[in-house]
């Protein structure tokens, strides 16, 4: 057995056979041309026909998943129509004398590398669509065709020969007329959206990042996806039986019996959560006697949005905003800050998107804070006191929430609350930060809501006077049972004391609700407590508006309302 560790982009197992696609060769030779004028009409009419066959993608995407899935290939379709690219083709035919797809080639390469160098994430991806896309001229000026079958097979002549016994593979699967894994140095979006599904288990690229394009085609696709194994590509592994699990990014090809055992269980759960997933989808959170309750899902980074799609939360409760400065060695800017938030708010569609201001501190250290060390972090400096206290900080984050605001239904949650005034002095820091937007004539929502986490005894007992500043009370049940109890969550020690069940904690999320209610705003819960479903007939009968959980906990939850 070999393990090869990738990149996991699009969660699922899959067990089969490997197809290697072979690398196309995108060489292009040089010519020196004797009329510029024809040559400029040669790529005009190639760019003419892929802008066809983007249409034709566009349409087929369109009709089976939607059309918020097709919006790539408009991307494409406005690169091909941008005047600068064109610009720059003709450019390098006219001044240089260079055939078609010459110049269409150093113009992918100059964009490519304009796209690569800049620091959001998002463009950076760009640099794979606009080589795709000139890929695509390349292809008609040149005659080829793409490696993709207009029926979405895979082309035999663009695999690798690899050895089959009698069209049986280990472990007795066949390999003969089934679908396989393919294995390949990279996968344009156009690719893997002309892939069968019916033919394709999985993919796996030697390049590509999270955020590609053919990373969103293959989790809309529901295939289990890998990127980034590198120098671990091997085009002998044709035709030999591999694993993929496409939530760690683990790939075992000859995997042993203990490690197919396994996969294969975990296979099974998954199609069985797969089947729940089919029942409910589209299905409102609702009991049988009216009652309904948004159900919505936690996540950490951009990346997690497609495991709350795939599990058809309603909404994001809470988007932990600290990982996008944990997860770095310096200060995230206002623009890095401003393209996660506007991701998750596009990716989204317009569904609720409930984004928690930075909680920094206690058990989440980041050495560019500096914060001193404390005896007892979990009641010191952290979350609200560090943004109050260091406003400068608390500023970039707001403006980069205001600004992605303009892009969906975008709401600020505000942490470890214990007073009034705290919420008011981080209202005062906002309108701030919109009059700054306003006076940059920035574009952003300008009665977004504001909410505030309730996970302190204090922010319980003044519950009332908190509801009268915000829309909304979102429970934290980690740290309010920590606080309400006296019981550390990190001591494992206390493990027997610090009972989320306690009597104490349920009342006091009941005074909660009520006083939520009473003020005419909504209520819910964001803390792992949500997905426990020995407490969902509690939450039912408190009246609690809405839970957010871990997308995983999302289809068990709302089958146990709905059988309620």
């Amino acid at each position: 057995m070999r393990t090869i560790q990738g990149v996991g982009v699009s969660a699922g197992i899959a067990i089969g056979t490997v197809r290697v696609l072979a690398a196309v060769d995108h060489a292009v030779e040089r010519r020196v041309i004797d009329d510029p004028q024809a040559e400029m009409d040669r790529f005009r009419a190639a760019r003419d026909m892929v802008v066809a066959q983007l249409k034709q993608l566009r349409d087929n995407v369109t009709a089976e998943f939607g059309e918020n899935k097709a919006e790539l290939f408009n991307a494409h379709w406005l690169m091909l129509q941008d005047p600068d690219y064109a610009e720059c083709v003709e450019g390098l035919i006219a001044q240089d004398k260079a055939n078609a797809e010459f110049a269409v080639k150093g113009a992918a390469e100059q964009f490519a590398a304009m796209f690569a160098a800049m620091d959001s994430s998002t463009m950076q991806a760009r640099a794979a669509d606009v080589k795709d896309v000139s890929r695509r001229v390349m292809n008609v000026l040149q005659g080829k065709r793409d490696s993709t079958a207009q029926d979405g097979s895979v082309q035999g002549d663009a695999v690798q020969n690899g050895t089959v016994q009698n069209g049986i593979a280990q472990n007795g699967i066949a390999q003969n007329g089934e679908s396989h894994i393919i294995f390949a140095q990279d996968l344009a979006p156009s690719e893997t959206a002309q892939f069968d599904r019916a033919k394709v288990l999985g993919l796996v690229t030697a390049k590509g990042s999270a955020n590609s394009h053919t990373a969103i085609l293959a989790r809309t696709m529901g295939l289990p996806a890998i990127t980034g194994i590198g120098d671990a590509f091997d085009p002998t592994d044709d035709g030999h039986v591999a694993v993929i699990d496409g939530a760690s990014g683990a790939v075992f090809v000859d995997p042993d019996e203990a490690t197919l055992t396994e996969c294969q269980r975990r296979k099974a759960e998954a199609e069985e959560h797969l089947s729940l997933l089919r029942k409910l989808k589209g299905k409102p959170t609702e009991t049988k006697s009216g009652q309904r309750v948004h159900l919505y899902a936690n996540i950490s980074r951009p990346s997690d949005v497609a495991a709350m799609l795939a599990n058809d939360a309603e909404g994001i409760g809470l988007f932990r905003s600290e990982f996008l400065y944990l997860e770095r060695e310096d200060w995230p800017t206002e623009e890095f800050q401003f393209d996660a938030y506007r991701q998750v708010a596009q990716e989204m569609g317009g569904r609720p998107v409930i984004i928690r201001t930075l909680d920094i501190g206690a058990d989440k250290q980041v050495d560019y804070f500096s914060l001193d060390h404390e005896d007892n972090p979990a009641l010191g400096y952290r979350a609200i006191r560090i943004c109050l206290t260091r406003p400068e900080i608390f500023k970039v984050q707001l403006r980069a929430l205001l600004r992605a605001s303009a892009y969906g239904n975008i709401a600020i949650m505000l942490p470890m609350i214990t007073s009034v005034q705290e919420v008011r002095d981080a209202k005062r820091i906002l309108e701030e930060a919109k009059s700054e937007l306003r006076g940059e004539h920035t574009d952003f929502n300008e009665s977004i809501q504001i909410g505030v986490m309730i996970e302190t005894p204090a922010s319980v007992i003044m519950a009332d006077e908190l509801a009268a500043e915000v829309d909304f009370f979102s429970i934290g049940t980690n740290d309010l049972t920590q606080y309400a109890l006296a019981c550390d969550r990190q001591n494992p020690s206390l493990e027997r004391f610090a009972d989320p069940h306690s009597p104490a904690v349920l009342r006091m999320i009941q005074m909660t609700i009520e006083a939520a209610h009473r003020h005419g705003i909504w209520c819910g819960i964001c803390g792992e407590l949500g997905a426990d479903l020995s407490l969902t007939d509690t939450f039912l009968r408190l009246g609690i508006d809405e839970l957010s959980v871990s997308p995983t906990s999302v289809l068990p939850l709302r089958n146990v309302i709905r059988n309620h």
